[in-house]
């Protein structure tokens, strides 16, 4: 297929051509070409801050009722082309059929709609009055204060390749819901979504300037977005690699942040767990988007008493799954984003077998596709905490085991890691598994469930991120707290 998108910018409320020319968007299935996207300049990026700086004051001092309304109206318009709009992300992502309806587009209305609610979340909280004595600041008196939370000013929002509408609308709506102005810079391998939900945002009545997108395929677009004097703030969903080096540029211009960056989540199945409940969940991981999913529960560590009966079901997991066209309604596995990570995945499972690692089931690219970027659900056993395949993350469809002999080396296990995003604990005794989640060092911990609460915080610990977003904290992330204060 191919994407009826203009192939041009996005800047300042209008459809810009790019300086650059165009680079084609691949469908992993496929490797047919989806569509052009624009290439940027640096200049263009510039230009687009400098839009979206022009348009701030105007935007954040917009009624909440009207920003509300627009994000309402944006959620109406992309629900009145969902069809279309599925279909050029399950394409251009090589994500399933189901999960580019259900996951990606529906998600991504589904959060316009939560922060059209959110813009009218009160802003101001009462701070308890303070009893004051004389002195160098002043008379004494009884004095009144609020803390009210502001917006930023200019954020660049740079989206990751795993969800093209979830991970850009959980940004921009939230953002724009609080008054701020956008730059959003996507991933190179599936923009089109992206410049879809720009459109449907002029539409609804975003004012030029307010939502502003730029795309490119190599480091140079995103770099500007980031370094540019007119960005306030960068929200990044990524790899920690990249946001390390974003950091270091926020932190030189003193820019906010909100990090959202790799994990490595433990899934830690103690001696009393429901293993049919744990092989469900830990089988995302092999399913859901093929692994690209940072909150996978990739590391396993399981008592040694169930490890045998836990590979097992694994296995058989694994084994049923359909792995194949994404268009196919029967496939639950389908290909990873381009043919450089497919490499990558692959690179890591023979390192695992290098490492000392057993390759349970997998390990080989399935035989029976001749085209398209498909890796193999692979588990692998006989693994220990020092090795590279369970210490960094892979992004696949791969799962590792580790064995723990009693709770406190579990939760030793679980902690011993860079990441801290999401972990994960089984167990019959719910008690049991609430008292260990509070010794894990991670942002999220699932307790018998990779479900998830969509007003609750999200975020890592240690490199796994800084911030918070999701729900309520979401609108957090992107103000600023002011302090009003008033002798009574």
């Amino acid at each position: 297929m191919s994407d009826s998108s203009p192939g041009r910018l996005f800047i300042g409320g209008e459809w810009t051509e790019p300086a650059a020319g165009h680079y084609e968007v691949i469908d992993p299935a496929t490797e047919e070409v989806v569509g052009l996207a624009p290439e940027a300049s640096r200049a263009q990026v510039y230009e687009a801050a400098a839009a979206a700086r022009d348009a701030f004051g105007p935007w954040s001092r917009t009624r909440p009722e009207e920003r509300a309304a627009i994000l309402d109206r944006a959620a109406d318009i992309v629900q009145r082309d969902f069809p279309a709009h599925a279909e050029v992300a399950r394409a251009e992502s090589g994500a399933t059929a189901s999960t580019a309806r259900s996951m990606q587009v529906g998600v991504g209305i589904a959060r316009f709609r939560r922060y059209a609610r959110g813009a009218l979340e009160p802003v101001e909280e009462a701070v308890a009055p303070q009893i004051n004595e004389a002195g160098p600041m002043g008379r004494a008196g009884i004095f009144g204060a609020l803390a009210v939370r502001r917006p930023v000013g200019v954020i660049t929002c740079i989206t990751s390749y795993n969800n093209p509408w979830a991970n850009p609308a959980g940004k921009i709506a939230p953002a724009l819901a609080m008054g701020n102005t956008v730059v959003v810079k996507p991933a190179p391998q599936d923009p089109l979504s992206v410049y879809r939900m720009a459109a449907a945002l002029a539409e609804a009545g975003v004012p030029p300037g307010v939502v502003n997108v730029v795309t490119g395929s190599g480091a140079e677009v995103g770099e500007a977005a980031v370094d540019s004097a007119d960005v306030d703030m960068v929200s990044f969903t990524g790899s920690t690699a990249v946001g390390q080096r974003i950091a270091e540029v926020c932190g030189r211009g003193m820019k906010r942040q909100l990090m959202e960056l790799g994990g490595k989540g433990a899934a830690l199945v103690l001696d009393d767990a429901d293993l049919d409940s744990a092989v469900a969940g830990i089988g995302t991981t092999f399913s859901f988007y093929s692994g690209q999913i940072c909150t996978a529960p990739t590391r396993v560590l399981v008592h040694r008493s169930r490890q045998d009966e836990l590979i097992a079901a694994l296995t058989a997991y694994a084994n049923r799954l359909t792995v194949g066209d994404p268009r196919d309604r029967a496939t639950v596995v389908g290909p990873v984003i381009s043919a450089a990570h497919r490499d990558r995945v692959e690179a890591y499972v023979e390192l695992g077998r290098k490492e000392g690692a057993r390759v349970v089931t997998g390990g080989v690219r399935p035989g029976h596709l001749d085209r398209g970027f498909y890796a193999a659900p692979t588990l692998l056993a006989d693994c220990t905490p020092d090795m590279r395949v369970v210490r960094e993350e892979i992004f696949g469809p791969v799962v590792v085991v580790v064995p723990f002999d009693d709770e406190e080396e579990g939760v030793a296990l679980a902690n011993d890691s860079d990441y801290g995003l999401i972990d994960y604990v089984w167990s019959g005794d719910v008690a049991r598994a609430f008292r260990i989640a509070r010794r894990l060092r991670a942002g999220g911990v699932g307790v018998n469930t990779v479900g998830r609460n969509m007003e609750a915080p999200f975020g890592g610990f240690k490199k796994s991120g800084v911030g918070r977003d999701v729900g309520s904290y979401a609108l957090h992330a992107y103000s600023e707290t002011q302090a009003i204060v008033w002798p009574g």
